[in-house]
């Protein structure tokens, strides 16, 4: 039996996103990466992070002309000692902190300020050197530095030490669901009353020669090496498979009376999210449909609320289809009237940083009036019969969207927000 999450009989504390921070293969910042997603201008492209002349796959979504010195200041050390996604995570970090107007100053020190971040795959740009530099030159040749900069809490550590507060610091790994898991966790945290203000979001760098090979092994890699830029084709009939990206996400949450005190942007409210792990694991995706309805009942609202749908929508053949019969499985003969895009035909699947970037997208749209497109959608796979935006922008004014995202393993979550009521 589903049941509303209520943690008191108070009036519940209002959590907005106040700050975007994006460091995607389609655009640096908030209003580049909002560009290209409108345009349907993919991020994917041949892979230049390794060779990967002798891979079956050859491109994936790189985020180009990354230079973490000219997006933060004051980051010190050789930066080949820094783990790609711990890089990605500091640049989102500081822009979603410029974004929302903070600064260390006023954070203060009463209490640590929670930074929540997920991430999918280890660094598997220190692990690979380290192991590389052990069987080329024996061991007392690793760096020392794999020790601290290969561990799965480096980035939010790192981003921690870089913030100079006091800071609690957590990571979440549950794959493609960490980052959206990392945004519901702060939210909780805020309507608790144990934090006013929360940093909270996803990161990853999975290019890497054996991420590549493993997921080439399951075939979850597109193999559309000619054509990148129309590789990944969420719920397109010719879809061969995702394409995996790079990338970070990160948005500042507050409370609304934390946010109206100091005047604070607005974009978005986070109204109710739920998250479980696939109860039969031969069904992929399969607890969405328990992560939808829970986020429905949490935030105290009927299927009809919801007017725009953003898609996990990988690009996956099995996956595509299962999340569009789920979503038509929970909301009747409405899902049929509900816009429901993927923004993963532009970005690719950057793997935890994808939920945090379906918030930013929404929180753009809301601000704009417009739904972002599925890119690439030209031929629309029968079985996935939904009103998926194909290839143009959506003039249309967003109240509430649902947020879905899946990660290998079997694990969901799915979240509602809303356009700002500030009462």
């Amino acid at each position: 039996m589903l049941k509303t999450n209520d943690t008191s009989m108070a009036t519940p504390i209002k959590v907005v996103v106040t700050g975007l921070g994006v460091v995607a293969p389609n655009g640096i910042g908030k209003e580049a990466f909002w560009e290209t997603l409108l345009a349907g201008r993919s991020g994917i492209g041949p892979i230049t992070l390794f060779d990967a002349s002798e891979h079956p796959c050859r491109i994936a979504g790189e985020v180009k002309n990354f230079d973490l010195n000219a997006l933060v200041e004051g980051v010190n050390g050789n930066l080949k000692r820094i783990a790609r996604q711990t890089q990605l995570a500091l640049a989102a970090a500081s822009l979603a902190l410029k974004d929302a107007r903070v600064s260390p100053d006023s954070l203060g020190q009463d209490t640590p300020f929670p930074l929540l971040l997920g991430i999918g795959c280890a660094p598997m740009d220190i692990i690979e050197e380290g192991m590389s530099r052990l069987l080329r030159h024996g061991p007392m040749r690793v760096p020392s530095y794999t020790v601290h900069s290969g561990q799965p809490h480096h980035a939010a550590s790192h981003v921690a030490k870089h913030i100079s507060v006091l800071t609690q610091s957590i990571t979440i790994s549950s794959a493609c669901a960490a980052g959206l898991d990392s945004i519901a966790m702060a939210a909780d945290r805020i309507r608790s009353g144990t934090a006013s203000i929360a940093l909270c979001g996803g990161t990853d760098a999975p290019i890497s020669p054996m991420t590549f090979a493993c997921l080439a092994k399951t075939g979850l890699l597109s193999l559309r090496n000619d054509t990148p830029e129309k590789a990944s084709r969420p719920f397109d009939m010719d879809r061969d498979s995702g394409v995996i990206s790079e990338g970070a996400g990160m948005v500042v949450l507050e409370s609304l009376p934390h946010a109206l005190a100091r005047n604070a942007t607005i974009y978005l409210e986070v109204k109710g999210h739920a998250s479980c792990v696939d109860p039969d694991m031969d069904i992929s995706g399969c607890g969405l449909e328990y992560t939808m309805l829970q986020s429905l009942a949490n935030a105290c609202m009927r299927a009809e609320a919801i007017d725009y749908i953003s898609m996990h929508g990988p690009g996956h053949p099995v996956m595509d289809r299962i999340e569009t019969e789920l979503v038509k499985k929970v909301f009747g003969t409405h899902a049929y009237r509900i816009p429901a895009s993927s923004i993963k035909g532009v970005t690719g699947n950057p793997l935890s940083a994808a939920g945090a970037m379906q918030v930013i997208a929404c929180a753009l749209s809301m601000r704009d009036n417009l739904i972002p497109p599925t890119a690439n959608l030209e031929k629309p796979d029968p079985a996935c019969d939904l009103d998926h935006v194909p290839l143009t922008p959506r003039h249309q004014r967003i109240d509430t969207a649902l947020i879905n995202s899946h990660g290998i393993g079997g694990g969901n979550c799915s979240m509602i927000v809303q356009r700002t009521q500030r009462s």
